[in-house]
């Protein structure tokens, strides 16, 4: 196949790596999003880990459990928010049925095997373009407060250690030799699983480097132009409408997370995907030599921390509630508790910067990767909480794909339907 055009309708971290991809294989690449710059929803401001042995999926038998206790309890890591939508409770129960044992354990297998090639694509791309963006390549820990948490992450990793994922149990006097910013942590934990191969840095600092990178290649970016509807005729898409006129390619590549069911539900294109808001704040470092140098997961907080220049990100909880992102600043005050008794030695949190992002949730936490049923129409969709992790190699096999090559991995579980 020669040369074509692509519309990659969204900016985030998917849709602008996506374009890179395609426009690195010689294809003329046009970007649009509705927002002024990239990377200003989901991956603005998320937890920054670039986490293979963190790839496992949030349906699991625990989740039903901490999902029925939020509904009278805030702190609850997973938390649900019901709306009058059929929508949000078809997809709950969609997830519900993803929580058994044998479940969780085939689909911790995609994802977590799909962060592993991730990596590889993620890595090629940064040597090729020099991006920086407060990147930390020492790994990250996975902090244990129980004996019990520990024995049962260590059991459930033999998974990943068999895919050459490395993942090291540690006591708390092992992860102070690894990072010793974790003091406070260390005393009060039962110990950690550390993951040398892992990293962390800022999603939106790379998506607009890389941005910068595809506009010398030649990709068109058009910002501040919201996408409305897409057209059909017969069986390939005839183009796409904007609040700033008609826009027309030869393929399509739809990238626009929780967005994208709405735009492809009159095409008969049912994308099982609803938006799980997450909650981040990011201070500044008072004491870089207290502070973290790596970042991790407190597990059984489910709250992760990432160190990125002279900043401190923390994000938590994953809510099941609807498209909304509007909060107070109470929506904050259990992660504000917990990290201000980690972190509150070594960082300012008097004037915290807040931020609420969707994650596009599918119930299995795989991303649906494939040619979409109207010809000329290509899914890069439903990322999650791994959409950074992801973002790499589903654009690599999106590329493959939409020039006849098989993709150099197995696409069983990112199928369409």
């Amino acid at each position: 196949m020669g040369p074509r055009h692509f519309l990659v309708l969204g900016a985030g971290v998917v849709g602008v790596t996506t374009a890179y991809k395609l426009a690195a294989n010689g294809h003329r690449v046009t970007v649009v999003d509705a927002e002024d710059r990239a990377a200003m929803v989901t991956s603005y401001a998320n937890a920054g880990l670039l986490a293979p042995a963190q790839g496992y999926a949030w349906a699991s038998p625990s989740a039903p459990g901490l999902m029925l206790r939020s509904l009278w309890r805030g702190d609850q890591a997973i938390r649900v928010r019901p709306r009058a939508s059929w929508r949000q409770w078809r997809w709950m129960l969609r997830f519900l049925r993803e929580c058994t044992a044998a479940r969780h354990a085939a689909n911790s297998a995609v994802t977590s095997a799909l962060c592993q090639f991730s990596q590889l694509h993620m890595n090629r791309i940064v040597r090729e373009t020099g991006v920086r963006y407060d990147a930390v390549q020492g790994g990250l820990m996975y902090i244990y407060r129980s004996s019990s948490g520990l024995e049962s992450a260590d059991s459930k990793a033999a998974m990943l250690r068999q895919r050459g994922i490395r993942l090291e149990r540690m006591s708390g006097r092992d992860m102070l030799e690894v990072d010793p910013g974790l003091s406070r942590i260390a005393g009060d934990a039962a110990g950690g699983l550390y993951a040398p191969g892992d990293e962390s840095g800022d999603a939106h600092l790379f998506t607009n480097a890389l941005v910068e990178r595809a506009e010398a290649m030649g990709v068109t970016f058009r910002f501040s132009t919201r996408v409305t509807r897409l057209v059909r005729r017969g069986s390939t898409i005839a183009r796409v409408e904007t609040d700033q006129g008609d826009m027309t390619a030869d393929d399509y590549v739809l990238c626009l997370g929780v967005r994208s069911p709405d735009l492809v539900r009159h095409l008969g294109i049912d994308l099982p995907i609803w938006p799980v808001r997450g909650y981040s704040i990011t201070v500044p470092v008072t004491d870089r030599e207290a502070a973290p140098r790596i970042g991790g997961v407190d597990y059984e907080n489910l709250m992760a921390y990432c160190p990125m220049g002279d900043r401190l990100r923390i994000t938590a909880t994953a809510e099941i509630a609807g498209h909304d992102r509007r909060f107070t600043q109470a929506d904050f005050a259990p992660l504000l508790d917990k990290a201000q008794a980690m972190f509150g030695h070594c960082a300012d949190f008097s004037n915290p910067e807040y931020w609420v992002g969707l994650r596009p949730m599918t119930p299995h936490g795989a991303p649906i990767v494939d040619r979409s049923p109207v010809g000329n129409l290509w899914l890069n969709v439903g990322h999650g909480h791994l959409g950074w992790t992801m973002s790499g190699g589903c654009a690599a096999i999106i590329a493959d794909l939409v020039d006849g090559r098989v993709p150099n991995y197995d696409l069983e579980g990112l199928r369409y339907g």
